[in-house]
């Protein structure tokens, strides 16, 4: 296991290294640059000449070589220097700093919501194969999958707005706690806004647990194992908890390192329809600005979370199924 542990470390600081190149390719792949950006709003004011947008370019290092600019980059983020924003004109920690609290608190409620809900139902579905709660749960479940989560958040503030005016959609606080110190009223009013973004976020990744954990049981139910369990005298509910369940567990061991990841990158466009103050509204305006330093940062920090998640999950598999190997 050792052995293993050192290989996977060496292969996740090779693979970093050459998602850096590629993010930092890709994001400079879009004619123009951040000075490009900011020509733009000059011209609106008739500010924009040669030599302002020359002097631009120097004063943001955007004169040198895509190659030169990488290495200045790279070389930040390896000494745990996120870079400064050039829109935002601060640390991109700062930015990071103030927005992935709420991040990370919206991903791991969702994660918690969809294994809650998704996980029984998936049993309960697969123990009652064809039975007319099951057809309901796949139904709802192709929905689920095939709804996104900003469609969902529209409709949602569509039902609210026109059904229940009183019942506030959008951000995570009321108008009068944002600017407020914390209390305890002021996390009474986070908690009545929270639900709302779990949900929605929750809501495929939820419909997907449902599909994947009763397509696994059912396979497991027909395995010989469990026949010979049943002739044993061993109760159901015991026999279906302990083995079958265990084993259709398995996909979710080995995918838990692109939950987290998946599910802060998948929030961006939720975000902003709902308002929420996350990290990911953060990216998207750093993409259409050709904010190198806050978007670059942003890939990086969920890759990292992938391949620390990958790594993860391994062990884990490892740990819950003892047929797994490392040889």
């Amino acid at each position: 296991m050792l052995a293993f542990l050192v290989r996977r470390l060496l292969l996740m600081v090779l693979t970093l290294a050459a998602i850096s190149v590629v993010s930092y390719i890709v994001i400079e792949l879009p004619p123009g640059d951040f000075v490009s950006w900011r020509v733009e709003q000059m011209a609106e004011r008739d500010l924009a000449s040669q030599e302002d947008i020359d002097a631009l370019r120097q004063r943001y290092g955007l004169d040198k070589s895509i190659f030169y600019r990488y290495g200045q980059w790279v070389t930040k983020l390896v000494q745990g220097d996120l870079g400064h924003s050039l829109s935002w004109n601060q640390p991109v920690w700062e930015l990071f700093k103030s927005r992935f609290p709420m991040t990370v608190l919206i991903t791991v409620l969702s994660l918690l919501f969809t294994w809650t809900v998704g996980i029984p139902i998936g049993i309960y579905s697969a123990v009652h194969r064809h039975s007319l709660t099951d057809v309901f749960w796949t139904f709802v479940g192709f929905i689920g999958l095939a709804t996104p989560n900003f469609l969902l958040a529209l409709i949602f503030m569509h039902l609210s707005y026109t059904y229940f005016p009183d019942l506030e959609v959008g951000g995570l606080l009321s108008h009068r706690y944002v600017s407020a110190p914390w209390s305890g009223a002021k996390l009474l009013d986070l908690l009545g806004h929270l639900w709302i973004p779990v949900v929605i976020v929750g809501t495929a990744g939820t419909a997907g647990t449902i599909r994947i954990l009763r397509a696994n049981l059912i396979d497991e139910l027909r395995k010989p194992y469990v026949a010979t369990a049943r002739a044993k005298g061993l109760s159901e509910t015991r026999l279906i908890l302990k083995y079958p369940v265990r084993l259709a567990l398995n996909p979710f061991f080995s995918t838990v390192g692109w939950v987290l990841p998946s599910l802060i990158a998948g929030e961006t466009i939720t975000a902003v329809v709902l308002g929420l103050p996350t990290a990911g509204p953060l990216f998207l305006q750093a993409l259409q600005r050709q904010d190198m330093q806050v978007a670059g940062a942003y890939v990086m920090i969920i890759s990292t979370l992938t391949v620390i998640g990958t790594l993860i999950s391994d062990v884990i598999l490892a740990i819950a199924d003892p047929r797994i190997r490392y040889q």
